[in-house]
């Protein structure tokens, strides 16, 4: 009798320790529609790094996110198809990267709850993604990729401070260049240097704004973390170097593609971050409606050496100018992807 009750005991035991070692979401399967807006450097960048960590995620909790990717390359019709596609094949979460996606993503979750999780977002709570960047909405939240103007700003004439006449190349349909640009303006009217506005809907017209802007002889260039114009970044940045006129922006994707800076969040990080908020709300059970938007230090200027050269400036002496207005700056080399 006695050897049976220390069996049962010993079982009792075994039964509870394997118990401990499981979740309920141990095997489970989660489906994760990813639609970017565009196919550039920077985007692209977020997507492969939230794919390669929710990987790793998986593997570590015992689940499997399987992706759904599409590409709507900035036409709303496909964009809101992609929506109902991932709507009809009932996936778990939506990831929407850059905002006009996350956009479209709020407004067709606002019935079935699908969470949202944006990525690269600028200003989620200027385009009403958000009430704030403390308190986000009822299903939707993310990460954003904000940019401090004025750092960008202060680069300019930190490098040229007799600069008086500053083109501002943007996208006019771009949210994501809406308040960076207010800024910049306000910037320029506060130091008293003279700016005009040259915008583009597409590549095309990004390129005819680019020979204005050369003609009209403008000391610099600025650009926020516009789509549009990181699209064109490698049909014009040649002309810009011939023309000795330096291309500030606000990416390092810009830099990649020839621009002379590009200054910004790391967007490999910004993609690993998305995807740990991805896992803590389907895994973890992390509500979006209290989970906050997270921002980062956009502290780093990636300067193209390449285009320095064309420029007649030298890195070295470029990165002093900068390194009292920056936490790092770092060189590049032109290219289409990064690596």
């Amino acid at each position: 009798m006695k050897k049976i009750v220390i069996l049962i005991l010993t079982l009792a035991m075994l039964f509870a320790v394997v118990s401990c070692g499981n979740t309920p979401n141990d095997g489970k399967t989660y489906t994760v529609g990813i639609c970017n807006y565009v196919d550039d450097a920077s985007l692209n960048q977020i997507v492969d790094n939230i794919r390669s960590q929710l990987a790793v995620l998986g593997e570590a909790n015992g689940v499997t996110f399987k992706i759904k990717y599409d590409n709507c390359n900035a036409d709303s019709n496909v964009l809101n198809q992609i929506i109902q596609n991932f709507i009809a094949d009932k996936v778990d979460i939506m990831i929407g990267v850059a905002t006009p996606v996350a956009m479209a993503m709020q407004s067709a979750t606002e019935d079935n709850k699908i969470p949202v999780v944006f990525a690269a977002v600028s200003d989620p709570e200027g385009v009403d993604l958000v009430a704030s960047n403390a308190a986000p909405g009822a299903n939707i939240t993310g990460t954003s990729d904000y940019l401090d103007t004025n750092a960008v700003m202060n680069l300019i004439f930190a490098l040229d401070p007799e600069a008086d006449s500053i083109g501002l190349l943007y996208d006019i349909g771009q949210d994501s260049s809406t308040t960076a640009i207010a800024q910049a303006k306000a910037y320029l009217d506060n130091k008293g240097v003279s700016y005009k506005e040259y915008t583009g809907t597409n590549v095309s017209e990004i390129q005819l704004a680019v020979d204005s802007l050369i003609a009209d002889g403008v000391d610099a260039v600025f650009t926020p973390s516009d789509n549009t114009v990181m699209t064109a970044e490698l049909s014009i940045y040649e002309k810009l170097a011939d023309a000795k006129i330096p291309h500030y922006c606000g990416a390092d994707s810009f830099a990649l593609n020839g621009a002379f800076l590009g200054y910004g969040v790391d967007y490999a990080n910004l993609g690993v971050e998305t995807a740990n908020m991805v896992s803590k709300i389907l895994v973890d059970g992390a509500n979006p409606a209290t989970t906050p938007v997270m921002t980062f230090d956009n502290g780093t200027a990636t300067v193209n050496t390449e285009i320095c050269e064309k420029l007649g400036l030298n890195y070295n002496d470029v990165a002093s100018a900068f390194a009292p207005y920056c936490t790092k700056v770092k060189p590049i080399t032109t290219s289409e992807n990064f690596d």
